[in-house]
C-alpha cells in the first residue's frame, strides 16, 4: 500500500529544492529513480512549483505584452506538462491494482487517484507561501493574522486530503472502489481540434 503522508514529504522537498535558486527555468534535478512513483510526483509537483511562479510574474502589472504572451504560453505547455504527469501517476495505480478482483457493488469516485494527489501538490505550495506570507515583517498585523488563519485551513485541508486519498486507495486495492481513470482529452492544445488553429483566425 502507497503511504500517502510520505507523498507530502516529497512534495515539501520539492518546494524546498525549487526555492533554493527561486527561478522558473532552472534545470529540474529529480532524485529518485526514474519510472517510480516518486520520481513521478517530483516532477509532477516541479511542474506545479514552476507553474505557480509564472502565474506570479504574468500578473506584474508593469509586464511587457510580449513577454506576457510568451509567459501565458509556457503556462497553456505547462497546464498539458501536468495532465500528463497526472495520468503517468494513475497508469502507475492501474498497474498495482491490476490483480484485484472488483465487487459486483464496488463505487466509482468522483476522481481518480491521481487527480486527488493533484490537489495534494497544489496544497503543498499553498502552505508554502502562505506561510511565506505569516512570516512576513513589512506588512500590517491584521494582514499576517489572515495569513496565518488561512494556513491553519490550508493545513487542515492536507490532512483531511491525505487522510481521503489513503482511503480511497485502501477502497480500490480492496475491491470496494473501481479503479476508473478518463483521460482529459484536451482540445485546446490540439491542431486537428481547436477552430483556432484549424480554420485559422480571420
Amino acid at each position: 500500500m502507497v503511504d500517502v503522508s510520505a507523498m507530502n514529504a516529497i512534495f515539501d522537498q520539492v518546494i524546498k529544492d525549487y526555492h533554493v535558486h527561486d527561478d522558473v527555468d532552472q534545470v529540474m534535478v529529480n532524485p529518485f529513480e526514474k519510472g517510480s512513483l516518486s520520481y513521478l510526483l517530483y516532477h509532477k509537483c516541479w511542474i506545479d512549483a514552476v507553474q505557480w511562479h509564472l502565474e506570479d510574474l504574468i500578473r506584474d502589472p508593469e509586464i511587457n505584452p510580449v513577454k506576457a504572451l510568451e509567459i501565458k504560453r509556457r503556462i497553456d505547455s505547462s497546464n498539458q506538462d501536468r495532465t500528463d504527469k497526472v495520468e503517468s501517476i494513475d497508469d502507475f495505480f492501474v498497474e498495482q491494482v491490476r490483480e484485484v478482483v472488483f465487487k459486483e457493488d464496488a463505487r466509482i469516485n468522483t476522481e481518480s487517484p491521481a487527480w486527488a494527489i493533484d490537489r495534494l501538490s497544489i496544497l503543498a505550495l499553498k502552505i508554502y507561501h502562505m506561510q511565506e506570507q505569516a512570516d512576513r515583517t513589512d506588512t500590517e498585523e491584521a494582514q499576517r493574522q489572515s495569513a496565518l488563519r488561512k494556513l491553519d485551513v490550508l493545513l487542515v485541508q492536507r490532512k483531511d486530503l491525505t487522510q481521503a486519498i489513503t482511503e480511497l486507495l485502501q477502497d480500490i486495492q480492496a475491491g470496494n472502489r473501481l479503479m476508473k481513470v478518463y483521460r482529459q482529452m484536451k482540445m485546446y492544445n490540439d491542431p486537428a481540434m481547436n477552430p483556432v488553429l484549424y480554420k485559422g483566425v480571420k
